[in-house]
């Protein structure tokens, strides 16, 4: 062998060991997206009828950020933009889904989890879906498709919709699990399928009766939304659904754990019904929904503990977030308001779920990654629009052009490598709002000043509205007439936004 021969074998060498250092150094991904969770529900944001510790412990070893936003004041369109990187009010459709919905994400379009899957992740989905399935007539006896396989996912187990809405069933990688194909389901968002009761008809049947709407079929003493027949080896069991949800969670991590994955668990807590298991009955003194937080904390901690002992924790990227902000009253008589006491679920942010304000889409966001990010605090602002482009940017991918148009790489805001967030962010609620710094601006709207079921401040009014939230974060001062060049610089780029692709 020549010395140029013995040269280029060793530096083939060292690159080929090189890239293999470079994929065994590219951590694994979990994403951890919790349901209705407020900026004030953790007791590391600030609350104390609740403890969070196993949460805590991410935040105290890792970044919290304290203006970190879903791209929407609801779920649907939260989780819309989440996995595809562009605005949900982009997308016709992109609203609160029955759980009939046709899939909203089409097969073939760039998600976090096609873009992990081409990078050689394994990808998992375990929890709640809510992005509808199959092509608008779902059979619910056959295998179901388009879902989460044909967006990116190697595996799936989920919760069709939510699980206030029918079908009440867990899906399996395309098939309700359990089923018996001799009791076939059906599923109606128009009318009774039967003459089975509902919740309308008899609530003398239910456990957990409803505060508005949720009085259709009852599945396990709790009156649903929409109507469903058969399926009955099928249904879910909701004191065990964090359980079940959780264990999935579990299982793919140490089925995948000699190879890089990513997880995305969308809990079901601490959405309604809520109904945590017996275990957590007496954790606080707040009632279901003071416990269904207890409960989505331990859910956390297993995961946690799972990765710990499988040696992965420390190259471990772990993200926790909510898909909106907090409400208290959203259909059921669960005693959330009642037991509430000094408990501020969305801190001191105004609004809530489903509000123009900041409590609808500021939300808790932890990032712990022990092999690069160093605790601390960040105030950089940042949606959760910007994270398929931002993990691009980890994992080295190439997008598409077209793909994730209006994520942004916030890489080094999230690793905690730089306070720089973004410049701009829309927010959406009934409406759009629009960040600018501190500057929050709201267009005139109208509508209703308090939502009549959740009691949540909807942020409508007939005249623009302008907060400088570093004075002033509760939004309690309107300064749009003292700033009319400011209303319109605002307005004109919120405009200019909607306009583009």
């Amino acid at each position: 062998m020549t010395r140029r021969d013995f040269l280029a074998s060793t530096s083939a060498a060292m690159l080929v060991a090189g890239r293999a250092t470079a994929a065994t150094a590219r951590p694994n991904i979990v994403f951890i997206y919790v349901d209705d969770l407020g900026y004030g529900d953790l007791s590391c944001y600030g609350a104390t009828r609740v403890s969070t510790p196993n949460i805590d412990g991410l935040a105290k070893r890792g970044l919290r950020f304290t203006d970190v936003h879903t791209s929407a004041a609801t779920c649907t369109p939260s989780r819309y933009t989440l996995l595809t990187g562009e605005y949900s009010f982009r997308m016709k459709g992109a609203k609160v889904l029955p759980g009939d919905a046709p899939a909203l994400i089409q097969p073939g379009r760039v998600t976090l989890a096609s873009m992990l899957k081409q990078q050689g992740y394994r990808t998992g989905v375990v929890g709640k879906w809510h992005l509808g399935l199959g092509n608008g007539n779902v059979d619910w006896n056959k295998e179901i498709s388009p879902g989460p396989k044909e967006i990116g996912f190697d595996e799936s187990f989920i919760i069709p919709a939510t699980g206030d809405r029918v079908p009440c069933v867990y899906v399996e990688n395309g098939r309700v699990r359990n089923l018996d194909p001799k009791d076939p389901i059906k599923v109606d968002y128009n009318g009774p399928l039967d003459d089975q009761p509902t919740g309308k008809t008899r609530p003398d049947l239910l456990k957990m009766k409803p505060s508005h709407g949720h009085d259709m079929t009852i599945v396990n003493g709790i009156s649903r939304i929409g109507y469903m027949s058969g399926g009955k080896s099928a249904l879910w069991d909701d004191d065990n659904m964090a359980d079940e949800l959780t264990g999935k969670a579990v299982s793919f991590i140490e089925r995948n754990a000699k190879q890089p994955f990513f997880l995305y668990f969308a809990t079901h807590d601490i959405h309604v019904p809520r109904s945590p298991h017996p275990r957590f009955s007496d954790s606080t003194t707040m009632g279901r929904r003071g416990n269904v937080i207890a409960e989505l904390d331990w859910c956390a901690g297993k995961v946690v503990s799972t990765l710990e002992k499988q040696g992965l924790l420390k190259n471990t990227l772990i993200i926790l977030s909510s898909d909106n902000g907090a409400v208290v009253d959203d259909g059921y008589q669960d005693e959330a308001v009642a037991k509430l006491g000094g408990h501020r679920p969305n801190g001191p942010l105004r609004g809530g779920k489903y509000s123009n304000f900041e409590g609808g889409t500021r939300v808790p966001f932890i990032v712990h990654w022990p092999a690069s990010v160093k605790p601390g605090v960040s105030d950089a602002l940042i949606g959760q629009v910007d994270l398929l482009r931002s993990i691009a940017k980890l994992t080295e991918a190439s997008l598409p052009s077209g793909a994730g148009s209006d994520s942004e790489n916030m890489l080094d805001a999230l690793l905690g490598k730089s306070k720089k967030g973004r410049e701009v962010l829309v927010e959406q609620a009934t409406g759009l709002a629009l960040r600018s710094g501190n500057w929050k601006y709201i267009p005139p709207s109208k509508g209703p000043k308090v939502q009549p079921n959740t009691n949540t401040e909807m942020g409508h009014d007939p005249e623009p509205q302008l907060y400088d939230l570093s004075k002033d974060l509760g939004e309690t001062k309107n300064l749009a007439a003292q700033n009319a060049e400011k209303v319109a610089e605002l307005a004109a780029k919120l405009k200019a936004i909607q306009a583009a692709r």
